[in-house]
């Protein structure tokens, strides 16, 4: 979870044409599967297939008020956050940042997937892992990673072919062979 602390603010709105004041307020922000659902649900595009340069800006603050798991927000609020680069970085950083410790080597010869990944994708990901409905609220990163290590896990391994075979069994031979003092 990330915690913000917002400073008390005065904004002109365009709409009304007047000043607004914004009140002091702690956000409490949660980067997780439940916040991609409300985003996607609302905007009928996919979040995790975009390019971060290619949403708006009204997109990126209605991001930030799916995150938000404060209650009682001044909707004003997000127009503070938004005229704040440096808390946008900030926000930035926190869903970028995995959450874990794994890390996934990634085999040679396997890319990445060009599969657009939405909310929906990631719950049937869940269904069919047997990973609990709990995790939707993990950090996304995290979810992300454990979904990956459950279906690595449950990849059978790869079978060797007949020259690995050999190869293998002629180095244990030649071991054995050492090991007893034998040549045959």
């Amino acid at each position: 979870m990330l915690e913000l602390y917002i400073q008390p603010m005065e904004l002109y709105n365009e709409e009304l044409g007047e000043f607004v004041s914004t009140r002091a307020q702690t956000l409490q922000l949660e980067h997780s599967l439940i916040s991609l659902s409300k985003w996607e649900a609302k905007w009928k595009k996919p979040f995790m297939s975009q390019d971060m340069t290619t949403i708006t800006n009204e997109e990126v603050l209605d991001y930030i008020r799916c995150m938000t798991i404060s209650s009682n927000v001044d909707p004003m609020t997000y127009y503070s956050i938004g005229s704040d680069r440096k808390m946008i970085e900030q926000i930035k950083d926190y869903i970028q940042d995995p959450h874990t410790a794994t890390t996934i080597k990634q085999k040679p010869g396997r890319g990445r997937s060009r599969e657009i990944i939405t909310s929906e994708l990631i719950y049937y990901w869940m269904v069919e892992l047997g990973i609990p409905f709990e995790c939707q609220k993990w950090h996304l990163g995290r979810l992300l990673t454990l979904i990956e290590v459950c279906s690595i896990k449950q990849t059978p391994e790869k079978k060797m072919s007949k020259a690995e075979t050999f190869s293998q069994n002629k180095s244990l031979n030649a071991l054995r062979r050492a090991k007893m003092g034998s040549r045959g």
